[in-house]
């Protein structure tokens, strides 16, 4: 009967439920830093001078043979969403941008960890809960990890600690 290929399109994502689809967001680059002007949500509190928000999403499809799983594709993505970022102008400056740029690298770290999870891992035919498990995983770390980095660098306000992060942040998106 030979090869059906299955498509499953699963969206998730870390901070947000899309319910519009006209939310805009923008995705990962190497070579593209986020600016003051990408932040364009209201400040929330006056206890942060910034916030961003980044997430992850993915997509999986599959290819069975004889009702078997018999490989697994996938796309994941590392996302910043403007609207639901923002800062405080009257205290921010670069050294917060930096930071905050870091937190979107740090967002793209763990996408990077996601795609090297699902493509070790052997899947089952229930892919729909593997995958769903491994991203929840990840998620965890990725929230622990963005709750150390700002504890360690006392949101941005430690400069050495900071620009050790930025040198291990930048190590860690090289491999």
């Amino acid at each position: 009967m030979g090869f059906v290929k299955l498509i499953s399109a699963i969206l998730f994502c870390s901070f947000l439920i899309f319910n519009n689809q006209e939310e805009e967001v923008m995705l990962w680059n190497a070579n593209k830093k986020l600016k003051w002007s990408d932040f364009k949500g209201e400040p929330q509190n006056k206890r942060a001078a910034a916030v961003t928000a980044s997430g992850l999403t993915y997509r999986f499809s599959t290819t069975k043979n004889k009702g078997r799983v018999v490989s697994v594709d996938f796309i994941v993505s590392s996302y910043f969403y403007p609207n639901k970022s923002w800062y405080r102008p009257e205290v921010c400056d670069s050294i917060i941008l930096s930071h905050e740029q870091l937190h979107f690298d740090i967002t793209e770290i763990y996408a990077q960890k996601f795609r090297m999870r699902l493509e070790k891992a052997e899947f089952s035919n229930n892919v729909k809960a593997e995958v769903k498990a491994i991203y929840k995983q990840i998620n965890i770390e990725l929230n622990d990890f963005q709750n150390l980095y700002d504890s360690e660098t006392n949101f941005s306000r430690d400069r050495e600690q900071q620009l050790l992060w930025s040198n291990k942040i930048a190590e860690a998106l090289k491999e």
